[in-house]
């Protein structure tokens, strides 16, 4: 649901995509993102590709976190079970609180559209320092499951009953009380 009478809020959004394989030409799950998030109307922060390597991952993400710029970082690749796929175990120490939602819900929209294939994916989301985390699958069409279905009502401001833009101005709550800093 859509409240209209409120403002849409343009976020500025960081799109890392995690392979070894994949360049910045042929990066179609990055180019759903990007298209998706510049349709909402939001703005592209920063857009790269890192390496599957837990530290390369962990620094790019960390390097997004820490700029002011930056309200959400996404990330695209490195949620399977194969011995490359990395993202959440780099990701998740980073969290100063985890979306556990954020998983249950991609993985209800994924199965009506793959089935059972969705316990392959171990996308997870969380909050780090006053910044919003989410690691995607690597595909272009669990790219679109999660913007279309999760981030472009949670990243509307106008999005009722309630979103993330909204608590963005307290989020830093937890840091003034002696929480970790950003």
């Amino acid at each position: 649901m859509t409240a209209q009478h409120r403002p849409f809020i343009p976020l500025s959004i960081a799109v890392l995509t995690i392979s070894d394989t994949r360049t910045l030409a042929d990066d179609r799950s990055g180019d759903t993102l990007q298209e998706r998030l510049e349709a909402a109307g939001h703005r592209l922060a920063v857009r790269g590709v890192v390496t599957d390597d837990i530290e390369a991952i962990r620094a790019r993400v960390l390097e997004a976190v820490g700029d002011p710029g930056v309200d959400v970082v996404i990330t695209t690749g490195g949620t399977g079970f194969t011995g490359r796929d990395v993202t959440p175990e780099a990701v998740e120490p980073l969290f100063d609180k985890r979306m556990d939602g954020f998983s249950t819900v991609f993985h209800q929209i994924s199965m009506q559209k793959i089935g059972v294939s969705t316990i392959q994916s171990r996308a997870v989301a969380g909050l780090a320092g006053t910044t919003f985390i989410f690691a995607l699958p690597g595909s272009p069409g669990a790219c679109r499951d999660a913007w279309d279905g999760i981030l472009a009502a949670q990243l509307d401001y106008r999005h009722r009953p309630c979103n993330f833009v909204e608590i963005m101005p307290r989020l830093d709550e937890h840091l003034r009380r002696g929480g970790r800093s950003a």
